[in-house]
């Protein structure tokens, strides 16, 4: 799988709101691509798109900014994915199962399939409030910390 950039500093910028969420204040734009060391023009787009997908909210004018729309445990890593590039797994742009398959290659498609839900079972379970607090998970630390999970193939 790759993650592409708008979606790494898409999740960076959603954990920037959350430790944020507490306040009753937006959150300036600036102020998330600063912490982050995210472009301001990369940042605005990906705001659009998270607004657009009901993530985050935001307010015009001199106290304006950013909130996220909903409490951040109730935002998975997924959401923020899905809401800048789309599917999680996808094969030439379909979901796997609308992909025809014949002959010799017809397990191919359970593959794929299998693939999405090991995705899903990884980036469905780990929220906001989980990387805001800097945990994850138990079976999500468990997979990180197998010592062949770090090994590059």
């Amino acid at each position: 799988m790759r993650i592409s950039a708008k979606a790494d500093y898409a999740v960076r910028a959603c954990i920037q709101l959350a430790l944020a969420a507490e306040g009753e204040r937006p959150t300036k734009g600036e102020s998330v691509a600063t912490a982050q060391g995210i472009p301001m023009k990369f940042l605005e787009n990906i705001l659009g798109d998270l607004r657009h997908a009901g993530l985050v909210r935001s307010q015009r004018g001199a106290d304006g900014g950013y909130w996220l729309n909903r409490p951040p445990a109730d935002v998975s890593v997924a959401d923020i994915i899905r809401a800048v590039d789309g599917p999680l797994a996808s094969v030439r742009g379909q979901r796997p199962e609308d992909v025809p398959y014949t002959g010799s290659a017809e397990p191919l498609q359970q593959v794929w399939i299998a693939v999405r839900h090991n995705l899903r079972a990884v980036l469905e379970t780990v929220t906001l409030a989980d990387l805001a607090a800097g945990t994850l998970p138990a079976g999500i630390s468990k997979l990180a910390d197998d010592p062949e999970a770090w090994v590059t193939r």
